[in-house]
Formats: structure tokens, C-alpha cells, sequence
């Protein structure tokens, strides 16, 4: 499996299918690991961090918990494009992306799993699933910590669990989070509310591509930030039950409460954006998103019949910066790809 090949379609994340997945579009399941006896990453030498990014892609690859079809990126030595392509697809951080220091991530064939090496901690293992499945999620990657744990000795205290580089994950090291599509929260006001009901609740609540990124098209990262004092199942059960199902009724209350009170709007705002995804000739990555995201609620709500959620997610995705210049062959300037954009959207719409 090559980047480019990985360019031309949707991967795990974006799959459009799975419970809930009209509000959650993707559930990810994070661990953060480190190698015992070894300094943590940002305390290791140029070639200690050398000779452990080489060990634990031997290690990773060797243990078959990438399946079938499995590959290795080497990302310190990848170019820009690529890295941004990986970034676009969830299967690097925005840090791993930007990073200094030899470095790499294992992807399986489906995308549903990639391990970082070298990002914050000497590992970062993540399974992706569409849609709300975070119970296979966490039962996926506990099986392949459980076979690296076989290979690898992990940093691990008695009272305080794994050892993490950052303390806010020391414990489990489990990070759990969902991706979420709330464009009636944001149509009706009451998006703000829910930004503060997540602080409230120890929330952690960032944009498309996690920490430091700005929220598109209405799209919402969510996860836990406490990982010390409870056990992985814990976390899972009570981010589910307490915490996702709340955002979810709040983002469903939201597209009742428009459809009954705010008819004319709600349909004008769905209307307008589909009308300049078929006429720009020009479009940015914001103005896409944003247009994009009113599109996918008006297929949601049945407003839209004629337009699958499948054409919806590939033309989020592969309407990206790096995907449009993967996918073309070519670097390109801002303009440059937002007429390629504006063209690729205008095609799948079946506009000339």
C-alpha cells in the first residue's frame, strides 16, 4: 500500500457507517506507551531515539497485529505533502506531523489501526472505528497491547500505572474520543453551551485534526482527559454512557427544535450551500467544510434525497490540501486548489 493509493478513498474514520453516525462519525481509542529502563522521548539522545524508532517498527511489524496488508511510513524521511496527507487521514498527530527526530507509524490495510512511534511517548497505538463503536474500539487495541506487551517491557508502576511523558496520561494511558458533526448546535446558538458543558464534565474538546486546531465544517473532537484512578473499562462505560449520549441528544434536540421553529432558515441555509458547491469555480478549505457540513445535515434530516452521505464524506476528505495534490500529481499555490477543489465538487455533483 502506497500514500497514493491510500489518497484516492475515504479511510476508517470518515466511512460514514456505524451507530449513531449521523452525529458520531468516528470513535478512536488511543494508548500511550514507553519502553522500560529508557528515557522518555524528549530526554533520549538523537541515537537512542535512532535505535528505538528502528526497534519498535521491527517489533510492530513482527508481531502481525497490523494484519494482513500491514505497512511501516517512515515519517522523519516523508515529505511534506505526505505528512500533511497523513495528518488529513487521522493517522498521525499535527506533533508527529511537525516534529524533529526519527519517527515513524505502522497503518493497517483498513486504516483502522496506526501506531505511532516516537511522537510524545516511545508508542501511540489508536484504533479508528465509524460511527459510535467505541466497545470494539477498546476491545481491538487492548488485544494488540496485549501482544506487544509480550514483546516489549512497558514502563509500568505499581501505584501509578503506565508512565507517560505527559502526566495527564499516566495511569491507563487511554485516551478516548469521538468526532462529532454538530451543525444544529451551531446553527442554533447553543454551541457555546456545549463547549462549557465539556469543560464542566473535564472534557477535552478540540477541532478536526485534535490539540491546537480549529474546529470546520461543525466537526468536534471530544475525549477524555483523565486516565489516572480508574481502569480502561471505566473510562469507556462512563465517556458512553454519561458523557457521548448527552452530546449526542443535544445535537438531535437541536435539529428538532430548527425543523419546528426556524423551518425557513434551517432550509434556506441547506438550499444556499448546496447552490454554490454546484456553481463556485473557486472554493478554500473553510468555505468548502462549512458548506459541505450544511449539505450532510440536509441529507441527515431528508431534506436531500438525491446525494448519498458517501459522495458527502469523499468530497470532505478528498477535497483536502493534500489530498487534491496527491491525487492530481502536483503541487499546487491556495488558487491553484481552489479550482481544483471547486471542480472536483462540481463533478461529483454531476455539474459540468
Amino acid at each position: 500500500m502506497t500514500l497514493t493509493e491510500l489518497s484516492r478513498h475515504t479511510g476508517e474514520w470518515l466511512r460514514g457507517d456505524g451507530p449513531e453516525g449521523d452525529v458520531v462519525i468516528s470513535s478512536r481509542v488511543r494508548l500511550a506507551r514507553n519502553l522500560a529502563g529508557l528515557p522518555f522521548l524528549g530526554r533520549c539522545t538523537p541515537d537512542h531515539q535512532q535505535e528505538l524508532e528502528q526497534r519498535l517498527c521491527r517489533e510492530i511489524l513482527d508481531s502481525g497485529v497490523l494484519g494482513e496488508g500491514g505497512f511501516y511510513v517512515d515519517v522523519a524521511a516523508a515529505g511534506e505533502l505526505d505528512r500533511r496527507l497523513l495528518v488529513e487521514r487521522h493517522l498521525i498527530s499535527q506533533h508527529h506531523a511537525e516534529a524533529n527526530c526519527p519517527r515513524g507509524v505502522a497503518i493497517s490495510a483498513d486504516e483502522s489501526v496506526a501506531i505511532m512511534v516516537n511522537e510524545e511517548d516511545h508508542i501511540r497505538m489508536q484504533v479508528l472505528r465509524s460511527g459510535q463503536r467505541l466497545d470494539e474500539a477498546i476491545g481491538r487495541i487492548n488485544t494488540i497491547d496485549d501482544k506487544l506487551d509480550q514483546r516489549l517491557d512497558f514502563a509500568f508502576h505499581g501505584r501509578f500505572g503506565y508512565l507517560t511523558a505527559c502526566p495527564t496520561n499516566v495511569g491507563t494511558g487511554l485516551r478516548v474520543s469521538v468526532m462529532l458533526h454538530m451543525p444544529a448546535l451551531t446553527l442554533s446558538g447553543a454551541i457555546e453551551k456545549a463547549l462549557r458543558a465539556a469543560g464542566d464534565m473535564h472534557l477535552a474538546i478540540r477541532g478536526m485534526h485534535g490539540e491546537g486546531t480549529a474546529a470546520m465544517g461543525d466537526f468536534f473532537q471530544l475525549s477524555n482527559q483523565t486516565t489516572l484512578g480508574k481502569t480502561e473499562q471505566q473510562i469507556v462505560e462512563e465517556f458512553t454512557g454519561e458523557v457521548l449520549g448527552a452530546f449526542i441528544a443535544y445535537e438531535l434536540a437541536a435539529r428538532d427544535g430548527l425543523a419546528r421553529s426556524q423551518r425557513a432558515v434551517l432550509d434556506d441555509r441547506i438550499s444556499r450551500a448546496l447552490a454554490v458547491l454546484k456553481a463556485a469555480r473557486v472554493m478554500s478549505t473553510s468555505e468548502m467544510m462549512y458548506m459541505l457540513s450544511m449539505v450532510r445535515l440536509g441529507v441527515n434530516t431528508g431534506r436531500i434525497k438525491d446525494i448519498s452521505l458517501d459522495t458527502i464524506n469523499d468530497m470532505f476528505l478528498l477535497t483536502q490540501p493534500a489530498h487534491l495534490q496527491k491525487i492530481l500529481g502536483k503541487t499546487m499555490t491556495p488558487t491553484e486548489r481552489g479550482v481544483a477543489r471547486a471542480d472536483y465538487i462540481r463533478k461529483r455533483l454531476g455539474v459540468k
